[in-house]
């Protein structure tokens, strides 16, 4: 039988090897060694959704909302048919009931002027609505597509995010209303987004804005089709957006990110199978092996992102596209493009335009206000990143 005093001996010297060990796989420096180079700084990740199963806090206010529409009896998105589901209630009926509730008004906020007008498209005529702020302009102008999942929504539905954005960022808004799939399947929907931004910046002194200060916005789908008219114009070396707005941007296929699983059952409005259905009436049954920047903005290369325009990327607490739209601002940076990027926690999908009853709806109108303004604010450029000049950026990678 071993020794007790040598058996503690051997003890603590293998554990003072096994400290050694650990301390050069850490990079300690040895005696006599030179120092080792400093690791380069690396960017803070962006904080992960709980684990699948964990208790999600619910902001108060958007409970409310949660359970207004859940009063209305909506159905899964994924079960209707495309017809059914642009009938049934949404989010702009349970901010009007509750708001009767609360014995609130239910009148859309003021905007000195709205004026609904048409445009030309590709295959006619676009109907869009023009929000004119209060002063004399010319203003900076906001392109700006309503979300939907490329199926539902329309002018009406995202009225309110649009009255915001034209008080808050002190710019003429132009909402366009693009075709929908499926009766309109890709790229019907950017070729619409794309021919309007080219005209209204062509034409900007038509709507009493100035051509030289031009961005692109929109939310869910719509952010969609902003980021991507901007890589269309950007490998077409045409003119450039001053700026991108991208609200909750649904810009990747891939429904397995942790914020999907946490936030994908359907409980806060937006289930998973709801994306995929929206995706598959927007790119047909392979949906799930488009690559396609242009289709699915996630998938662009650094090459075909560097040179962008800036962007300011919102993104939603309890959404399932929360993840997804982090990865894309991410993205956007890595290729060097200036990227500011604002999560709301407690908040769902689609909340932008829900400020009558929601009060981080407020901070993030306000917030995107400013930052458009200070986009707006920049010295105008003839091309390139800060600037939606007269003269087109050089053609960019395929």
């Amino acid at each position: 039988m071993p020794n007790p005093r040598s058996l503690r001996r051997w003890i603590v010297i293998l554990g003072l090897a096994g400290l050694a060990g650990t301390a050069l796989a850490q990079g300690t420096p040895q005696p006599g060694a030179p120092p080792a180079p400093a690791s380069p700084p690396q960017a803070t990740p962006p904080p992960a959704p709980p684990a699948p199963g964990a208790q999600a806090q619910v902001d108060p206010q958007t409970q409310q909302v949660l359970d207004a529409l859940k009063a209305l009896n909506p159905q899964p998105i994924h079960t209707l048919k495309p017809a059914q589901a642009r009938q049934q209630p949404g989010l702009k009926d349970a901010v009007s009931s509750l708001l009767q509730k609360q014995g609130k008004p239910t009148e859309p906020e003021k905007v000195a002027k709205v004026e609904d007008r048409t445009i030309p498209g590709p295959q006619g005529n676009l109907p869009v609505r023009v929000y004119t702020p209060e002063g004399s302009g010319p203003f900076p102008v906001l392109v700006y597509f309503h979300g939907g999942g490329f199926v539902l929504g329309n002018l009406d539905t995202f009225d309110a995010s649009a009255r915001a954005l034209a008080n808050q960022g002190k710019a003429v808004v132009v909402s366009v209303q693009y075709r929908q799939a499926p009766e309109h399947q890709f790229p019907a929907a950017l070729d619409d987004a794309a021919a309007a931004f080219r005209y209204i910046q062509k034409n900007a002194a038509q709507f009493n804005g100035d051509p030289k200060r031009v961005a692109v916005g929109g939310e869910s789908a719509g952010a969609n089709l902003a980021t991507a008219v901007a890589l269309r114009q950007k490998k077409n070396g045409s003119v450039l957006p001053v700026y991108q707005l991208l609200i909750y941007p649904f810009v990747s296929n891939d429904l397995s990110t942790p914020s999907n699983q946490q936030f994908g059952g359907g409980q806060y409005l937006l289930s998973n199978d709801d994306l995929g259905w929206f995706w598959q009436q927007y790119l047909g049954n392979n949906w799930r092996d488009n690559r396609n920047p242009e289709a699915v903005p996630l998938q662009a290369r650094p090459e075909q992102l560097r040179g962008l325009p800036p962007a300011f990327v919102i993104t939603a607490g309890l959404d399932p596209l929360h993840d997804a739209g982090q990865q894309y601002a991410s993205k956007l940076q890595d290729a060097g493009v200036p990227v500011d990027v604002r999560n709301y926690d407690g908040v769902i999908h689609d909340f932008f335009g829900l400020a009558p009853v929601l009060d981080k709806a407020k901070q993030a109108q306000t917030d995107a206000g400013q930052a458009l303004q200070r986009a707006f604010s920049q010295p105008k450029q003839g091309q390139g990143i800060g600037g939606s000049g007269s003269q087109p950026v050089p053609p960019g990678p395929p």
